[in-house]
């Protein structure tokens, strides 16, 4: 039996939900590859080009839908509404943005103009139209200005937790520490599913402009026992689904292998520091080494020397990220 076919299976014996049928192939090329994942759920996964920027994907229940982020562009979110379309009648009820960066974001127009709710922690809202600004550099053009500026902000926001009922389906969403300060997970407890939005990244590099890796390695190791609530066996641990932000859906050793990732670079960047090496000397020291381990990962030509001076400038204490929203 497959991965996929023993998640299914398992899943089904705790959910009422239909199997929806996949989607009739299109002659359109989709900024994305469509994935069943589980009973009605569905990742949507950035294709090799990046045309979407990043991953999404939805969850079908009783009486309407969520969707999981909404692309870098709404080209790609309205491409993902279509598709939707193909499988269910029913509205799209909410949006769950995980965390603020455009690449998530720049597409909620597009659903909250269908009728969703855009959900997300609470500093998404305070950051959505202003820190995304830094993705474009000191020369950033007007229009660009006017991109993040017109990007729409959640309307419902929430503080550790939210549960968001389609019907008798239950999906929960959960703010973790790490990526950005304002992450969310968003879990099906009946299908040992978990969207991880950046959180987590399968062989992928991952971007720490906004990081707190002291954080995010304990929270990755908190991801794993969201998968067993509703299910508390062996089984369903390892026939958990986790999709990424970015790269492919991955599984409970992808999630401990980016856990790794994270932990070697502090562990081999912490001498350095300690030695008050200057950035330049730190990559030049530590990226021969990470080149053997991980010089196969995606995005590792554009992350590789950064992740390393992120990591130490988060070690020394001089690391900017975002100021939190706790009103």
């Amino acid at each position: 039996m497959s991965f996929v076919s023993r998640l299914i299976s398992l899943a089904v014996l705790f959910t009422p939900v239909a199997l929806a049928q996949a989607p009739a192939p299109s002659s359109v090329r989709l900024p994305f590859q469509l994935k069943l994942i589980g009973p009605n759920i569905w990742a949507a996964i950035d294709d090799a080009k990046g045309d979407a920027g990043a991953n999404a994907g939805f969850v079908i229940g009783d009486n309407g839908l969520v969707v999981i982020d909404t692309f870098e562009n709404e080209a790609a979110a309205k491409a993902l509404l279509a598709e939707i379309r193909k499988l269910t009648p029913l509205p799209v009820k909410f949006v769950v943005n995980t965390h603020y960066h455009l690449d998530h974001v720049a597409g909620n127009r597009v659903f909250a103009e269908a009728g969703a709710v855009i959900v997300a922690q609470r500093s998404v809202r305070t950051w959505i139209n202003t820190e995304n600004l830094k993705f474009f550099g000191d020369k950033i053009k007007p229009e660009e200005k006017t991109l993040v500026e017109n990007l729409l902000k959640p309307e419902v926001t929430y503080d550790s937790e939210l549960n968001l009922f389609l019907g008798s389906r239950q999906v929960v969403v959960t703010f973790f520490e790490g990526h950005t300060g304002g992450d969310s997970v968003v879990s099906i407890p009946d299908a040992s599913v978990v969207f991880c939005g950046d959180l987590f990244w399968r062989k992928t590099l991952p971007n720490l402009i906004d990081a707190t890796t002291s954080a995010w390695i304990s929270s990755l190791s908190d991801l794993e026992a969201i998968t067993t609530q509703a299910v508390p066996t062996e089984e369903a641990s390892r026939a958990a689904v986790f999709v990424p932000g970015h790269g492919d859906v991955g599984t409970t050793s992808d999630v401990r292998d980016f856990q790794k990732y994270l932990q070697y670079l502090h562990d081999v960047t912490k001498p350095l520091v300690d030695e008050n090496k200057s950035d330049d000397d730190l990559v030049n020291a530590v990226l021969p080494e990470l080149t053997k381990t991980y010089g196969t990962w995606d995005f590792f030509k554009d992350f590789s020397r950064s992740d390393i001076t992120d990591t130490a400038a988060e070690l020394r204490g001089s690391k900017r990220v975002p100021r939190r929203d706790k009103k």
